[in-house]
């Protein structure tokens, strides 16, 4: 796997694995970046990548000092899991 990578011109972070590419779509919003579709191609899933692409979209987003907005049902639960992120969580 490699680092994630905020993909701009897509609008999504991406992480690629396997020879796949897993993606969390978002929207930029005042202050906030808001998470409104994670992806992980068929083959690649129950391996925790999408958990790993979260994780890294929110160091990325930290790092730009944003908060987080999930539209997401995983991302969501993936907050909920992990306390520690609740300060960027809006």
């Amino acid at each position: 796997m490699t680092a994630v990578y905020d993909n701009k011109a897509l609008s999504r972070f991406e992480l690629e694995a396997e020879g796949g590419v897993a993606f969390a779509k978002y929207r930029l919003a005042p202050g906030m970046v808001v998470i409104t579709h994670t992806e992980v191609p068929r083959e690649l899933r129950g391996r925790g990548i999408a958990s790993t692409l979260v994780k890294g979209a929110l160091t990325l987003i930290r790092a730009e000092g944003l908060k987080v907005a999930a539209r997401c049902e995983f991302v969501a639960a993936y907050l909920d899991k992990h306390p520690e992120e609740a300060d960027r969580v809006e």
